[in-house]
């Protein structure tokens, strides 16, 4: 009749060929990965100096977008005060923006570590914007608090000094100039 084929089993078998074929296998069981776009950065800075309260905002959309701002504050506060201002501004204007998820980052250990960590408090000022904080945290659908260094926050230091300057505001940066706090203490000022 013609031909006859024969079955020879091989003894291995070529590793690159198995993983190769690992490889496609796996890709195909797997669900895509999930792109973050929703995902905005909020960089805060905000200090105290000999020329007035200021700071800056830095937000990055999903997209790469720099939204930069200027806040110039016009109101008696301490250093720690100035670095809630700046955070809580910036979740106002993440709220406004329609942000739903929120990555905040800031060289301020005090006020990271009092959010995050529901520190105590000792001045009623602080535990307010911590309180603020929280409350403003509930709109939004994802917010982290990063600490980071003083180096990789020069972005918003820059615009903080612009505040603090009272300069002219870059065309490509928005301004702010609270006159009072965004908190309201009872029986106080604010």
């Amino acid at each position: 009749m013609g031909e006859t084929l024969t079955y020879v089993p091989h003894k291995a078998i070529k590793s690159q060929a198995l993983a190769d074929f690992v490889v496609e296998w796996t890709d195909t069981q797997l669900p895509p990965a999930q792109v973050q776009v929703e995902l905005w950065t909020l960089y805060f800075d905000g200090s105290l100096m000999k020329t007035g309260a200021r700071a800056g905002l830095l937000f990055i959309s999903p997209l790469g977008v720099r939204i930069r701002y200027v806040i110039q504050i016009h109101f008696a506060a301490s250093n720690n005060v100035v670095e809630y201002k700046a955070l809580v501004t910036g979740l106002r204007i993440a709220i406004e923006l329609g942000v739903r998820r929120l990555d905040v980052r800031g060289d301020s250990q005090l006020v990271i570590d009092q959010v995050m960590k529901a520190s105590s408090y000792h001045d009623p000022k602080m535990e307010a914007y911590y309180k603020e904080v929280r409350k403003l945290k509930d709109n939004l659908h994802g917010v982290e608090l990063i600490h980071v260094a003083r180096r990789y926050n020069e972005a918003v230091d820059e615009l903080a000094k612009i505040a603090s300057t009272r300069g002219v505001v870059p065309p490509d940066a928005f301004s702010r100039d609270p006159l009072e706090p965004c908190i309201h203490l009872p029986g106080h000022g604010g």
